[in-house]
């Protein structure tokens, strides 16, 4: 069983690369989380952090991605700022996005106050080098592999500060971008700072789809074809099915079922279990007290706290058994994967404010 600490305090790190070695030269001082009673975790946002105008840039590991940051735009337009993904070019941009898409080549790094990545990958690492004298915040935002990637030792020195959904979220963060999980402030999961009641609607399954085919948005995982055939068989055991689409999948494989147009976390209340490829979206249905069924593919693989936060199947029978055998997670594991809950919007956004104080030390 993973907790987290009841409060941490720690002292964030400036990082200036010599000689490969990491110099720490200059701090301040951030209180993360607060533990959960009885499962209600609270973000513990501090005051005399005051909120101030800001201008974000985002560069996501997903180059078009911009739901990764749709939750805290409207806590940034609060302060009288903005936030802008930037983007290769408007190919694959959504135009009705709370965030604003601009390509790399129109963007000005002297408009914005601090950039933020979601990851160290390859389209982070090129926004982080045009963007040469912007601070550089990394928020986690989705699920990672526990492997350090391609371009965090690039990334690593411009960092100002880092963020975790949730204590899980920090230890595989920590792996990716190559630095120590005590330098990374557990925030919560802004998108569940308004947090459904769960009112199970009586034999309702949610299925919670991931992507069926990647493109240049971003890549796929394995396991529609079981994911599918599970949720036929489902509905003809006489379950009603809703279907909660990740916002890259191809809506149309899924049109013999009723569409969760009001979005998978929202329409989780409505379900008596959930199942689908695990994602990030598995702590997200968690918290809302949903027991969690995983399908999987052999050739998935996904950070083991996701598959703890579920029953696991890899066939059809074995997901129709797992249905009857799934229950909701308890308050540790919940802290363990969720984080703590409320005004992680606000935590977040805070964050991201100390950093754009920030300046790497010549």
């Amino acid at each position: 069983m993973h907790t987290s600490n009841a409060r941490i305090s720690h002292r964030w790190p400036t990082w200036r690369a010599s000689g490969g070695t990491l110099l720490l030269t200059a701090s301040l001082a951030l209180t993360s989380c607060a533990s959960a009673s009885d499962g209600d975790n609270t973000a513990a946002a501090d005051p005399e952090l005051a909120t101030e105008s800001l201008d974000v840039a985002v560069a996501t590991n997903e180059p078009w991605g911009a739901y990764h940051v749709e939750h805290v735009v409207a806590e940034v337009e609060a302060t009288g700022g903005s936030v802008d993904l930037i983007v290769p070019d408007m190919s694959e941009a959504d135009e009705e996005a709370a965030a604003q898409a601009v390509p790399l080549e129109e963007a000005d790094p002297s408009d914005y106050d601090v950039l933020v990545v979601n990851g160290a990958t390859e389209w982070p690492a090129e926004v982080v080098e045009e963007f040469a004298d912007v601070p550089v915040v990394a928020s986690s935002t989705a699920y990672l592999q526990p492997e350090e990637a391609e371009h965090a030792a690039s990334i690593r020195p411009r960092l100002v500060h880092v963020t975790a959904g949730s204590p899980a979220e920090q230890e595989t963060f920590a792996v990716h971008l190559g630095v120590d999980e005590e330098d990374i402030d557990v925030v919560g999961i802004p998108e569940l700072d308004q947090t459904p009641r769960w009112e199970p609607e009586g034999e309702t399954v949610l299925i919670l789809t991931s992507v069926t085919y990647p493109d240049e948005t971003g890549g796929a995982a394995p396991g529609t074809e079981l994911l599918l055939d599970a949720a036929h068989a489902l509905a003809d055991e006489g379950y009603e099915i809703l279907v909660g689409l990740h916002p890259r999948e191809d809506a149309s494989l899924w049109e013999d079922f009723e569409i969760a147009e009001e979005g998978s976390v929202e329409a989780s209340a409505r379900a008596d279990v959930a199942v689908g490829i695990p994602g990030s979206v598995f702590p997200r249905i968690a918290a809302i007290g949903v027991p969690l069924v995983g399908t999987l593919d052999s050739d998935h693989e996904v950070p083991q706290y996701l598959l703890d936060t579920a029953v696991t199947a890899s066939t059809v029978e074995k997901t129709l058994e797992a249905v009857d055998a799934a229950e909701p997670l308890s308050s540790d594991e919940l802290e363990y994967v969720v984080g703590p809950l409320g005004e992680a919007s606000q935590s977040t956004v805070q964050a991201w404010t100390e950093g754009a104080a920030q300046q790497d030390a010549e």
